[in-house]
């Protein structure tokens, strides 16, 4: 994709607020039509800043946010035509949920014929139809929270900002409203970009994903290659679990390397970011990809268990290894002869997904 096909760049995109500290550094980000797009990252790294200076709500300190090819970063944000659904709802109380949602069409003076057809077409896009003549108060979260994204989709925005949209809901109903937004947003084809900090949410609904940490995007991918090939030691560990073994460079090969860990053990994997010989680096590996392996052999480590952990849909063995380092390892409920506490096990991690980082 190029950057003639975005919707949305920010260029060279700064903010501070106090002058010298930097929240969002440099940023160049270019957003696609259509697509789901998910802000990912810790408190503090910059991912809200970035949603809100694309809303209009802060102006950037530096660079230009352009729409269409049009800068917009001057333009105030009710003349920006974005839809925009926030964490706490922001329903007004003391109106019912059609008059919430009409909300957005009576401020750009539609007609009362046109409104009543927009807004029955937006309770029935999230299944509320019946609910219009209710108030805020006489529904659920997960309810109040379909009504703030009607109001958000009825006037047929370009563009659906989300910050955190599903933080106060349950477990469960969270889960099904991801289901819910991604179905919403494959059948609408309306882009959506989506502020979170948990990254299991942001690899279920995106097409593709930005981490931020420290003002500034490590990684922007499709949803596997940013699980599959993170491009460095913080998205490695942000996104999704890792087992991870501190260890130094002893030899280089082309896009490997073989490391020595602090007791000796050697390991070969993808050198990730060039390390040389001597440097200190992390080896990590997926819990799922490490194998249960009958004995020593290459890229296999002893460790010993110290815990078999049910989880419903797998189990986990906590596993202390030689160097006092303690690895996971995702088995499967069927998995034969799943080891008890106290037991050693051979630990094998593939080459191809053992990744070393500096």
């Amino acid at each position: 994709m190029t950057a003639s096909d975005a919707l949305v760049t920010f260029r060279g995109v700064q903010k501070t607020y106090d002058g010298t500290s930097l929240v969002v550094r440099d940023l160049n980000l270019d957003i696609q039509r259509g697509e789901f797009l998910s802000l990912l990252g810790p408190s503090g790294s910059g991912k809200t800043t970035t949603l809100m200076m694309l809303a209009g709500f802060e102006s950037p300190t530096a660079g230009e946010i352009s729409l269409d090819g049009t800068p917009i970063t001057r333009t105030p944000p009710h003349k920006r035509n974005f839809g925009m659904v926030f964490q706490n709802y922001a329903l007004f109380p003391h109106m019912t949920v059609a008059e919430n949602i009409a909300y957005p069409l009576r401020v750009r003076k539609l007609a009362a014929a046109e409104r009543e057809a927009k807004v029955r077409r937006a309770l029935e896009m999230v299944q509320m139809d019946t609910m219009g003549m209710r108030y805020p108060a006489q529904l659920s979260g997960g309810q109040q929270q379909r009504v703030a994204l009607a109001r958000a989709l009825v006037f047929d925005p370009q563009l659906v900002l989300m910050d955190e949209p599903l933080g106060a809901l349950d477990k469960q109903l969270r889960e099904h409203m991801q289901l819910e937004l991604k179905a919403l947003h494959r059948r609408l084809g309306v882009t959506f970009v989506y502020v979170t900090h948990d990254q299991a949410e942001a690899l279920t609904m995106s097409d593709r994903v930005a981490v931020f940490n420290d003002g500034r995007i490590q990684q922007i991918d499709r949803v596997d290659r940013l699980y599959e090939t993170p491009v460095n030691r913080f998205v490695a560990n942000f996104v999704g679990d890792n087992a991870v073994l501190d260890a130094r460079v002893h030899a280089t090969e082309g896009e490997e390397c073989e490391v020595v860990l602090h007791d000796g053990a050697r390991l070969r994997g993808i050198n990730v970011n060039r390390a040389a010989v001597g440097d200190p680096v992390q080896c990590s590996v997926r819990p799922e990809r490490i194998q249960l392996a009958d004995g020593a052999s290459a890229n296999t480590l002893p460790g010993t268990v110290m815990d078999v952990i049910y989880f419903g849909d797998h189990l986990r063995l906590r596993c202390r290894m030689a160097s006092q380092a303690e690895v996971m390892v995702k088995l499967a409920l069927n998995h034969p002869g799943v080891p008890t506490p106290g037991h050693t096990v051979h630990l094998h991690a593939p080459e191809q997904h053992t990744r070393v980082y500096l």
